[in-house]
């Protein structure tokens, strides 16, 4: 018989019910066999295999000889414990454990079945054996009945300006006499291959599409996304900033050096720098507000100029004069070229402290990059002046360093007295041109390349040209620096990386110019003016360009290596390992010039890195980023798929079926509250109309819920439900575990739903899922209060000596939030109780629970499901005061040892637990007036085949499959009192309890109707606390090995 499917009987006898259920061992001890029950049963003589029979269904209740939970010997009891056997003994009096190891009497009189609960169902009782991988010691191994058996029917250009800055004309030289010539080219060339290799990078960018204002913030930005370019791209609008600084601080020297040679000075040098160089800026200011037609024209003006200025100081560098002898200009001279070629380090400098003050003077070649918004071709611009620029410049600076040393010596008195005479031991190379400056060794002297910042303008055919071209340099890289800084920052501000710095978005005139953004510039570099001293100044914001342009080389190896399609660069003189090199020399770079400031800039682009990580703002730029995540993603669950799945690495993968997902806030809480950084949750959502799937899955990360939202459109919640079981997921990322809502309003409705819910449930046991139900007394489901569709925030005030509460509904619409007024956003529309009620239970899994308890009725082995989710919970912030009560059936005669056999298990699992409760009465007869209730409850889905002739019988019967036929209701009265009784349990041990999860029963497909089905779950989790029932797939979830 166990091979048929349940029939409608045409015939028999008239005492047979015509629509009689097979029989299935639901209600048998020992149901493999007639005859005696204990012990296994011998294995055949003759050397033949036993029957599949015995081997599968019913092979894992023949072990009562082992006891209800196992071997005591074998788990390692205590002594005191003693396996006793089965004996079967009268229930007239019934007990229970209530953990404090007590035992007390039920009053009720008598039980309707001999045995004790667990050895009256197929359903096994959680037991050691089923989580052993090895052989049990007294034959095989014991395993738990499987999902199939329980469950189953029976059958189954710009940049040379910027470039050419203050350095070139005032430190230059400088550098030369502290470096020597051989080091001073090392420098240059260490720094041209800083800036070559990023400057191939920033043209590989650039040309990879259509290039906006924002500059190197854009540039890494778009290609590494926000979190790195909103953390570069302050930095980088801060460092131009202060690069106003320092070539404003470069021109106001100049200046003083000027006014203090005709004895002019205000006050004192430093004041004086600090007087000119704010009137400069402000200067400055009103050209850039005036517009980039101005700055512009302004620009082409500075750059004759310094074209100029250069040409003028090599022409000068031929025309040696005798009147610029005693200040160290002697023309190009062999003696003082081999004395220059070495270094001559002093006053505590060193190679890295002279190539952070020269490295500013290579940091224009974003320049162009910086006002890419304003440029009419960036993608052809960008590339040729960068790389041309850093070409020229790079040319310049060493024709210079090598003239300079090559001309002129470290130090020169300027005295013409200054002659070599006989009885002076003098070797300096001066002293073979006939002066003798071995007094500047004890200093004071004011000439020479160490010594006079302007020796460039003594050198020069044509002083005041020299003059002109520091003022031309310097201005026209202040006011590169000065229009930079705000583009960058505007473009920054515009993406709203930062929310509290949108004000300097805002741009005016036809160009949009961030006058905002200027005067923020003009502020912090009027505040590093002020400290007057260049030197001091160009350090500071070495580090910041290095970090910038460490990121920009990155952001190519980046790209590269992520393998996007859409990264296509029309420039392809770039390659991503160069720079990677790129990207770790600057960073070296950084380190070895000032290693504390270097670190202090790394953990201010950490700290903006984990602000903007966190906040994460609201943009799509299809990062590098991004691309490489998906690569990353794909390879890793492609390596998934091929490892075997081990029960040491099982995690709850949670199918929730949530609708929209604001719709049951309750059950998404929950399930977040097991699964967040542990499993898979996808909140799947069976509709029939179109909705915009992108604000659902925002709706999700806006309130923080680590979870997917995937929509399937179908006709009934069935079909939904079997698209999303067998389709969602990938590879070992797909779930494994369905999670629903309790059904509560299933008696007010049409059948043909509950036939559908039930059916659903089913399917998910057919296709080897998990099944988890919570209900809540005041139901899930809140979205008749606010509609479909909208974004919903809750409002709730309460007002004495009245309570209301309101809803505050902001609908977006699409992407952009619809702003209204205040009057217009809040409706004041007073709420039913109910509604209250359901609002308010909706939210309590959201906020933190109290102490108390979870009560873990963990009935029947599913393979620890139902036990893992608490202690999964237990593990979170919020369920961290609740402590978990186990509630297992026992036997009347053994609860103490049923206790420690338990207790044993759950150490071995290494689960913490506040107590353990052994029932021995579950199977007492439930109360009489409970028993009436659930009668009431089934009546109108009963079939009543009997008062009816046999063909309209079985005409409904087709018509209506859910309803109870009378043979069914008879063959499952004992399963039907099970349900009643464990509610009077639940409602006298867990009524305080903050959440029940308990093991949901289990009906068997195509054997117990939708509607008894329904009525079982109904009667067991009516007036009870907040529940969970459930049912894992009766695979091993927990195990106590390592």
């Amino acid at each position: 018989m166990s091979g048929q499917k349940p029939s409608l009987k045409s015939g028999g006898s008239s005492a047979q019910s015509r629509f009689q259920v097979d029989t299935v061992a639901e209600s048998s001890a020992s149901p493999a066999a007639p005859g005696p029950a204990p012990g296994p049963a011998p294995g055949p003589t003759d050397g033949s295999k036993p029957s599949d029979e015995s081997k599968g269904r019913f092979r894992v209740v023949g072990f009562a000889d082992l006891g209800a939970l196992g071997s005591a010997m074998d788990i390692g009891l205590p002594p005191d414990v003693f396996h006793e056997p089965d004996t079967a003994k009268s229930d007239s009096v019934s007990l229970h454990s209530t953990g404090t190891g007590h035992t007390h009497v039920s009053d009720h009189s008598n039980t309707y079945y001999q045995r004790t609960f667990g050895h009256n169902t197929i359903d096994a009782v959680p037991n050691i054996e089923f989580y052993r991988q090895t052989a049990a010691p007294l034959g095989e191994k014991l395993s738990r009945p499987s999902l199939s058996e329980l469950h189953d029917e029976l059958d189954k250009i710009r940049c040379m300006l910027n470039i050419w800055g203050v350095m070139l004309f005032i430190r230059m030289s400088w550098i030369v006499g502290q470096a020597g010539i051989g080091l001073t080219i090392a420098i240059i060339l260490m720094a041209t291959v800083v800036t070559t290799i990023t400057g191939l990078s920033t043209s590989a960018i650039a040309t990879n599409g259509f290039v906006r204002g924002g500059g190197a913030y854009y540039l890494i930005s778009r290609s590494l996304g926000p979190e790195f370019g909103g953390s570069i791209g302050l930095i980088f609008a801060f460092a131009n900033a202060v690069a106003v600084a320092m070539y404003v601080v470069g021109f106001a020297e100049t200046v003083v050096e000027m006014l203090n040679d005709v004895d002019a000075l205000m006050t004192d040098e430093l004041n004086d720098i600090r007087i000119v160089g704010t009137l400069t800026v402000i200067l400055l200011l009103g050209i850039s507000v005036a517009g980039m037609e101005w700055e512009a024209k302004a620009q082409i003006v500075l750059l004759v100029i310094l074209l100029g200025a250069i040409a003028n100081y090599f022409i000068g560098s031929f025309i040696p004069t005798d009147s610029k002898e005693p200040k160290g200009f002697f023309g190009y001279n062999t003696a003082i070229f081999i004395e220059n070629l070495g270094p001559d380090f002093r006053e505590e400098e060193t190679f890295f402290s002279v190539f952070a003050i020269f490295f500013p003077a290579a940091t224009g070649i974003l320049a162009g990059a910086n006002i890419s918004g304003d440029l009419t071709d960036p993608q052809s611009a960008i590339p040729k002046g960068t790389l041309l620029a850093i070409l020229v410049t790079g040319l310049t600076y060493i024709a210079v360093a090598i003239s300079a040393g090559s001309c002129i010596v470290r130090d020169a008195t300027g005295d013409h007295n200054d002659t070599v005479s006989d009885t002076v031991n003098c070797t300096d190379a001066a002293c073979t041109l006939g002066y003798d400056f071995s007094i500047c060794r004890e200093g004071g002297c004011q000439y020479g390349l160490m010594n006079d910042f302007q020796v460039m303008g003594l050198v020069s055919g044509f002083g005041p040209l020299i003059t002109a071209g520091i003022f031309s340099a310097t201005l026209s890289s202040a006011l590169a620096s000065l229009v930079s800084a705000p583009k960058v920052f505007q473009a920054l501000c515009k993406d709203k990386i930062y929310p509290g710095l949108g004000v300097f978005a805002k741009g005016y005139g036809k160009n949009n110019e961030p006058l905002r953004g200027y005067v923020l510039t003009f502020c912090i570099g009027l505040a590093f003016i002020l400290i007057a001293q260049l030197n001091i100044i160009a350090p500071i914001i070495s580090n910041f360009f290095l970090a910038s342009y460490a990121l920009i080389n990155f952001s190519v190896f980046h790209a590269s290596l992520a393998n996007s399609p859409g990264w296509r660069p029309s420039f392809k003189y770039y390659n991503m390992w160069v720079s990677l090199a790129g990207a770790i020399l600057c960073c070296v770079v950084m380190f070895v010039i000032n290693w504390w400031a270097a670190l202090v800039t790394l953990l201010i682009v950490l700290a903006l890195y984990i602000y903007v990580s966190y906040h994460k703002p609201d943009v799509n730029w299809g990062s590098s980023t991004q691309a490489l995540m998906y690569n990353q993603a794909l390879t890793h669950s492609l390596n998934l798929t091929g490892v075997e799945d081990h029960v040491k690495n099982f995690r709850p993968q949670c199918l929730v079926l949530t609708g929209y997902p604001n719709s049951r806030p309750a059950l998404l809480h929950l399930v977040q509250s097991y699964t967040k950084n542990v499993g898979l949750l996808v909140c799947g959502h069976v509709k029939t109309l179109s909705l915009d799937h992108v604000r659902c899955q925002r709706w999700l990360q806006e309130k923080r819920i680590k979870a997917f939202y995937t929509p399937v459109f179908s006709d009934n919640l069935r079909h939904g439900t079997q698209f999303l079981l067998q389709a969602v997921g990938l590879g070992r990322l797909k779930p494994n575990t369905l999670v629903m809502g309790f059904k509560n309003n299933w008696s007010d409705g049409d059948m043909r739903d509950v036939e559908i819910y039930i059916n659903t449930i089913h399917d998910a046991f057919d296709l080897q899922f998990g099944v988890v139900i919570l209900r809540l007394q005041d139901g899930l489901d809140v979205s008749h209060i606010h509609g479909q569709g909208a974004q919903i925030f809750f409002c709730v005030s309460y007002g004495k000596p009245f309570q209301h509460l309101f809803l505050i509904l902001a609908i977006r619409h699409q992407f952009t939030p619809v702003v209204r007024s205040l009057s217009a956003l809040v409706t004041k529309s007073p709420l039913s109780l109910a509604d209250q009620r359901l609002l308010e239970s909706s939210q309590q899994f959201k906020k933190k629970q109290g102490k108390g308890t979870i009560d873990v009725w963990w009935l029947f082995d599913d393979g620890g499901l139902t036990l893992l989710i608490p202690y999964l919970l237990t593990n979170r912030s919020k369920w961290g005061d609740c402590r978990i009560r186990v509630f297992i059936g026992g036997k009347i005669n053994r609860i103490d040892h049923d206790r420690r056999v338990m207790a044993t298990l759950l150490s071995r699992f290494r689960i913490d637990y506040s107590d353990i409760n052994v029932l021995g009465d579950i199977n007492t007869k439930p109360k009489k007036h409970n028993k009436l209730s659930f009668k009431e409850l089934i009546e109108p889905y009963r079939l009543k085949e009997d008062d009816m002739e046999q063909e309209a019988a079985e005409r409904l019967k087709a018509q209506e499959p859910w309803r109870i036929t009378d043979n069914e209701l008879e063959l499952y009265r004992a399963k039907s009192n099970r349900q009643i009784r464990l509610n009077e349990l639940l409602k006298e041990h867990s009524s305080s309890a903050k959440l029940i999860v308990m093991s949901l029963p289990l009906a068997r497909k195509g054997t117990v109707s939708s509607a008894l089905y329904m009525c079982w779950m109904e009667t067991l989790t009516r007036d009870v606390p907040p529940l969970l029932l459930v049912r894992g797939n009766h695979q091993s979830v927990l195990t106590f090995y390592s």
